[in-house]
């Protein structure tokens, strides 16, 4: 089988015939970690049906504190909103599923070094607005009316 040589400053490795570049940084750390959460989370729930509550609850108090009250904070109004959705973590983070079908996420600002946390939904939620609509929305801080505008979109996802 012929191989590639690829070098990175002071590293050698080889590539398979495709030609790739393994040392590349293509993802970077975070995603990796996420990608590695994600088969993870994959491989448990082939032996059987994880406790997604713990899951959360685990992901949420290893948070930094900002995102870690906004992590509560967006679990507890989960439970209180749509107590049928199945909790469960999805590349790490807190969501939430109908049916076995992702329909929302909270992701923590430090999760990929950005500057807010966001709350995100899959093509699940049906938030459909005419021909263009948000699925995600930062969030700095999580008070009164970002609580309200996240029931009305967990409601309006549901629906």
């Amino acid at each position: 089988m012929q191989t590639v040589q690829a070098t990175n400053k002071d590293t050698k490795s080889t590539a398979k015939a495709t030609g790739r570049d393994t040392t590349s940084k293509v993802w970077t750390d975070e995603e990796r970690a996420a990608m590695v959460e994600h088969a993870s989370e994959m491989k448990r729930g082939r032996k059987g049906k994880p406790d997604g509550e713990s899951e959360i609850l685990a992901k949420i108090a290893d948070m930094p504190e900002s995102d870690r009250i906004m992590g509560e904070r967006f679990h507890a109004i989960m439970k209180k909103t749509a107590p049928e959705l199945e909790p469960r973590t999805w590349y790490g983070m807190p969501a939430y599923s109908k049916d076995g079908k992702l329909i929302c996420f909270f992701q923590a600002a430090a999760k990929f070094k950005a500057r807010y946390a966001t709350v995100g939904f899959e093509e699940n939620a049906k938030l459909d607005e005419g021909a263009m609509w948000p699925t995600s929305f930062a969030l700095q801080k999580l008070g009164p009316a970002e609580e309200a505008r996240i029931v009305e979109l967990v409601k309006r996802a549901l629906s």
